[in-house]
């Protein structure tokens, strides 16, 4: 694999999140010196203490951005973004997400607007919904409890392994070619909810269903259990797009840069199962 021409390490900011940690591991195994940062690690990262940024960013040739994942995140990534070139930081990769380019709602592209702005020779990552989120927080304690209960219907989604994300992170962010280019990244096939829960019943033998709700319901469970009504509905929302058809279609990103297919939602659950996580 080709690496960049640049001289110091890469920066993975969020490097103990979904992508971020697999993005690192991926960069220690081609050979690359890694500046691994969040809030809570040794060197720390935190969007909203800008007294944190110039230890991170520090010698830094390139840099690996999860944003800051509320409604801050742009006004933060238009700071920090020129902050980072003024330091030499030359190239930065920003995971974003599919649905906000297929939403027409400008202001989900706000921060990738703010990247683009920044005079940094950038690259955009536009993954679909992670087959992790079947085994984190997301929906990992439904599994476990046996039902899962979105407000999903029959739509289907192309589900996405971090694993893929973290690979073509980490070739954008060592290699040429890629500048001024954003990538969607989705899996091989698109599964419906009660699908993608059906293969993870088959392969693990657990008794779990999957049992549509509407958003309404979805909102009042979230909020009863302490989550945000503002944040509820957003991830109702979420899941009402791929009820509604919206995020069916698949994405080349992966074969583009990586040469190869990105891995199945089966071959996934086959994994996670053997590791153990959806035990109790």
């Amino acid at each position: 694999m080709e690496r960049g021409n640049g001289h110091g390490p890469v920066l993975v900011i969020g490097a103990t999140g979904t992508t971020g940690r697999h993005v690192v591991a991926h960069l220690r195994r081609l050979g690359e010196d890694v500046r691994a940062v969040a809030r809570g690690t040794p060197t720390r990262f935190d969007w909203f203490d800008e007294s944190t940024w110039e230890s991170t960013v520090s010698g830094a040739r390139a840099a690996y951005v999860v944003d800051a994942q509320n409604e801050h995140a742009a006004e933060r990534m238009r700071a920090f973004a020129p902050f980072a070139v003024e330091r030499s930081v030359e190239r930065l990769v920003l995971l974003s997400a599919r649905g906000w380019a297929d939403s027409a709602e400008p202001e989900l592209l706000a921060t990738e607007d703010a990247l683009r702005e920044s005079g940094a020779a950038w690259t955009i990552l536009r993954p679909t919904w992670f087959m992790q989120g079947f085994t984190d927080e997301t929906l990992g304690a439904s599994v476990r409890a046996g039902e899962v209960s979105v407000p999903c219907g029959d739509g289907l989604e192309p589900f996405i392994d971090a694993e893929d994300i973290a690979e073509v992170a980490a070739a954008v962010l060592t290699q040429e070619g890629h500048e001024g280019r954003d990538y969607a990244l989705s899996g091989p096939r698109a599964l419906s909810m009660a699908e993608a829960v059906e293969t993870i019943a088959r392969t693990t033998g657990r008794a779990v269903r999957y049992v549509p709700v509407s958003e309404e319901e979805y909102v009042a469970g979230l909020t009863a259990r302490g989550v945000p009504s503002g944040q509820a509905r957003f991830v109702a929302k979420l899941f009402g797009w791929i009820r509604d058809g919206e995020e069916a279609h698949l994405s080349d990103g992966v074969q583009r840069v990586l040469g190869r297919p990105p891995r199945d939602f089966t071959a996934f659950v086959e994994a996670a199962a053997a590791a153990g996580a959806w035990n109790d």
